[in-house]
């Protein structure tokens, strides 16, 4: 038989679930309220991470180094990095995770025989991550609500109140334009065949792009004060930090 405790049980279980969720994702926010789009994006070595494989391919690659060539000086980047990680005892997921992937793509290139294939898993993520977002839109529970409704103490009760429901799809809806707009951009490129542009777009809208796309999406989002009515007529207060 069920008790009046479970449903709040289950609440608090979600609400924990949401909150692992947003902390694995490694979102945070400063304590003026605003999101610390450094820190949520790795700060400067998470950058360097995500920024020097991709450039020492493109740039090796571009002047006329042999793909092989290129390829390693990636890989040994990326594992250069994931060995550093391990020695400071950072999470081993994420001492692994860029290795693995800068090696998928790398192995991509070499069995095609063509650079401009080392981008090639990149395209299949942001679509993986389009089609994440979209179904998380269409099921009403928004990732972006996931990720910033936990890290502003509002947990999952942004999903009973409809006007921030709305906020956390607009929110999504502009991270699903980020990846959307990498691949308008990165897939003419790669079909003309053009690394040296392809490499220099990936750079430009890897990281950077996502930054401001989550640092807007962390405005459009930002709660305001919320009074709704309560059944004896008087109005109660409801403000979200921000």
């Amino acid at each position: 038989m069920s008790t009046p405790e479970q449903p709040d049980e289950a609440r608090q279980d979600l609400n924990s679930l949401a909150g692992q969720y947003a902390s694995r994702a490694g979102v945070e926010r400063r304590e003026d309220g605003q999101i610390d789009v450094l820190k949520s994006v790795g700060g400067v070595r998470g950058l360097a991470e995500a920024i020097v494989p991709g450039l020492l391919f493109t740039l090796l690659y571009t002047v006329g180094a042999e793909l092989n060539v290129s390829l390693g000086a990636a890989v040994a980047a990326a594992a250069v990095f994931s060995v550093a990680n391990l020695i400071q005892r950072r999470p081993l997921m994420q001492s692994l995770t860029g290795v693995a992937g800068v090696a998928i793509c790398a192995f991509v290139a070499l069995r095609s025989g063509d650079g401009a294939t080392y981008f090639v898993p990149g395209f299949y993520l942001n679509g993986a991550y389009i089609l994440a977002f979209l179904i998380s839109i269409a099921v009403k529970w928004p990732v972006a609500g996931l990720l910033f409704g936990a890290i502003r103490g509002e947990n999952l009760d942004w999903r009973s109140r409809p006007v921030r429901l709305k906020a956390y799809i607009w929110a999504s809806w502009i991270i699903v334009a980020v990846f959307a707009l990498r691949l308008a951009v990165q897939l003419p490129l790669f079909l003309a065949d053009n690394v040296a542009a392809l490499g220099t777009m990936r750079l430009a809208m890897g990281v950077p792009l996502y930054a401001l796309g989550l640092w807007l999406a962390w405005v459009v989002s930002r709660p305001s004060a919320i009074v709704p009515e309560t059944a004896g007529g008087t109005a109660s207060t409801f403000v979200a930090g921000d």
